[in-house]
């Protein structure tokens, strides 16, 4: 049964961090992998980021570690108005959200909303969309819903987090 989103298959697992070059650090070493670049989402403009209905200049620092089936993110979020920045501040470093990928991203969001998980944060990236839906309070985690452009899929696995923004 593939549930509401059309799959049950995480692809990512995102944790605010405060520093993103110490945790990336202490990940790589940990699991004795290389240290990933650390990215800047894209500006507003691009991004064309919205939290909680209103445009936000948010931004935040990226680090991906591709395990096999699933990646970490590890992100360090801008002193912006966000979902990163709020639930650093209200819950500390940890777990943020859950991802999934899926088609017909506006569809989702409106499903999600009748079930009463709103619209927290949502965006754009190069080659695809993101949004965060609100399920705290049932789920215990955010769930983020991730969309790819159709022509970026035979793309998106050589490097996932390539397009996301520029490098630090």
């Amino acid at each position: 049964m593939p549930g509401w989103l059309g799959n049950h298959f995480v692809t990512q697992i995102g944790i605010l961090v405060n520093d993103v070059e110490k945790v990336s650090t202490a990940y790589a070493e940990f699991f004795g992998l290389e240290k990933p670049r650390i990215i800047v989402t894209d500006t507003e403009d691009q991004a064309q980021t919205r939290y909680n209905g209103e445009a936000t200049v948010a931004r935040g620092k990226l680090a991906f570690f591709d395990m096999g089936s699933l990646q970490l993110e590890l992100i360090e979020p801008d002193q912006q108005p966000s979902t990163w920045r709020d639930y650093l501040n209200e819950h500390g470093e940890g777990p943020h959200h859950i991802a999934f990928v899926v088609e017909g991203m506006k569809e989702k969001i409106m499903l999600l909303e009748g079930k009463g998980f709103p619209l927290q944060q949502k965006g754009e990236y190069t080659g695809g969309r993101y949004a965060y839906m609100d399920t705290f309070k049932e789920l215990k985690v955010i769930v983020e819903l991730l969309e790819n452009d159709k022509d970026k899929d035979k793309d998106k696995d050589k490097d996932k987090d390539k397009d996301k923004g520029e490098d630090v």
